[in-house]
């Protein structure tokens, strides 16, 4: 979880506040980018509170209103930025202490620990709803850059498999978003982006959607940058005991798209999929276990 500039002061003070305050306070520590994103009282409204406790939150806390504490977190966000670096001390200290085994267990159990939460009610109606408007797509564009370019490849991958008419909007020779030359209303865009967020993935996301394309955003918070553009938004955790966000859930999701969608395929999927399979084996593509013998 990502921890705020107030974490600390928070929990300090924790046991002195009134339970309302207590429920604010909470509010805070679990969602930092949001206090710095929506407005106080979209917060007290996601945190079940009034927004005139948010107020006396923010002044029980030194601060003369609630608007200096959502300054104090902008200020925050753009200057941590998601970079990198200063976690790579942090990790090998507590590399250190606890041993890699101990280390890759943690890392394991917090990446189950996300990808089953994908399976809660709301993480399973953003699947159900994407797959719905990939299936009816006239073409899948599918955007991902960095760390995210791997994810949207790889749905890309399955959908081709599967028979569908998708396009990479790649970067290479800086003529990805051609690419979107021929798109129309019909047409769905996948984007991919997790903090820190890729300025070109955001900017060739609102390009799209202003032809009219519908936007499938994976991200890591309802408030990220292509969250805000979104027809629908699929948000993945990324926090990890490693230094480097992990992407694992992300890539759940693609598979899980990329399935539903195959699922809903009929001849048309199976066709496709059989061309795949005779394709692979005329150019001799995978490795076959030869039959033993005793």
């Amino acid at each position: 979880m990502v921890r705020g500039p107030l974490t600390e002061t928070i929990v300090d003070r924790f046991d002195d506040m009134s339970k309302q305050l207590q429920a604010a306070a909470r509010y805070i520590l679990d969602h930092p980018r949001e206090v710095a994103l929506l407005s106080m009282r979209e917060q007290a409204r996601r945190g079940d509170v009034q927004p005139a406790t948010m107020t006396r939150l923010a002044k029980h806390l030194g601060f003369a209103g609630y608007e200096d504490v959502r300054q104090l977190y902008a200020d925050f966000l753009r200057g941590d930025g998601g970079d990198f670096a200063p976690r790579v001390d942090a990790q090998a200290q507590n590399q250190r202490l606890k041993g890699d085994p101990a280390l890759a267990a943690e890392i394991l159990r917090a990446v189950d620990s996300h990808i089953s939460a994908l399976a809660d009610p709301p993480g399973l109606a953003g699947l159900v709803e994407a797959a719905r408007l990939i299936e009816q797509a006239r073409r899948v564009y599918c955007l991902g850059l960095r760390s995210s370019y791997p994810v949207a490849w790889h749905l890309h991958y399955m959908l081709s498999l599967a028979g569908g008419n998708p396009a990479m909007l790649e970067s290479v020779g800086g003529i990805g978003p051609d690419a979107l030359s021929s798109a129309t209303g019909e047409d769905v865009a996948v984007a991919v982006s997790v903090l820190p967020y890729t300025r070109q993935t955001v900017e060739i996301a609102d390009y799209a959607r202003s032809l009219g394309v519908k936007l499938v955003a994976i991200t890591d918070s309802p408030v990220a940058p292509l969250a805000q553009l979104a027809a629908v938004t699929i948000v993945v955790a990324t926090e990890s005991p490693s230094f480097l966000h992990t992407m694992a859930p992300a890539f759940t999701v693609a598979e899980i798209l990329g399935a539903l969608v195959a699922g809903h395929g009929g001849d048309a999927a199976r066709e496709a999929i059989a061309r795949a399979d005779r394709q692979s084996a005329a150019l001799n593509t995978h490795i076959k276990n030869k039959a033993r013998h005793s």
